[in-house]
């Protein structure tokens, strides 16, 4: 693949160099700035781990995460430029490949049979009407298949907030939606489980 083939090519000293004393952010306008592929190798040793988890929780399997991180930073390549500075890059980066994996789980009609990661991390939000200590007691296997069968834009949000343990600020950001419409789709979407939870 393109960018792996780029890290090999690397001089080491001059990345660690860099390395200690750029930023994300920075780095990313200099490569924008320059096209530089020995920067973009490092942007990639920085944040492969990132885009290959996020890869993996959509196709729980290992070798196509590895072909979907690689078709991620390929087309990040050619889109880096559409970075602007508004957030930090990780939260950018984030819902680049979050948008890239729902138009592949979307073309490939994987909506309903991907395999979902239970939600585990702790509650905090206990003002909603379907209060998280209710949404937590619900029992792990029937919670998966409920999880599985609503639209995947509402299950993201809950694992965005409860699994990732986002904030609603970078929820907001990546979904470029407002705080308030996003605590509404997060209740919303807590209501829709537990209401398919009941009828399984």
């Amino acid at each position: 693949m393109l960018f792996i083939h780029l890290i090999y090519d690397l001089n080491t000293t001059k990345m660690n160099s860099i390395a200690i004393k750029i930023t994300d952010e920075d780095l990313v306008f200099e490569i924008i700035r320059t096209n530089d592929r020995e920067l973009f190798a490092l942007l990639y040793e920085r944040f492969y781990r990132l885009v290959y988890n996020k890869c993996y929780g959509f196709s729980k399997n290992k070798h196509e995460a590895e072909d979907l991180m690689h078709d991620v930073f390929i087309r990040l390549f050619f889109k880096l430029k559409t970075f602007k500075g508004s957030s930090k890059f990780s939260v950018w980066l984030y819902s680049f490949t979050y948008n890239f994996c729902v138009n592949y789980v979307n073309r490939n009609s994987y909506k309903k049979k991907q395999k979902i990661t239970v939600i585990t991390d702790r509650i905090k939000d206990n003002n909603d009407e379907v209060n998280d200590i209710t949404f937590f007691e619900l029992k792990s296997e029937k919670l998966k298949k409920a999880l599985a069968i609503i639209p995947v834009s509402e299950k993201n949000i809950l694992l965005m907030k409860y699994q990732k343990d986002m904030s609603i600020n970078d929820i907001s950001e990546i979904l470029a939606l407002g705080h308030s419409a996003v605590k509404m789709r997060i209740k919303r979407a807590k209501q829709k489980v537990i209401k398919v939870y009941s009828k399984l």
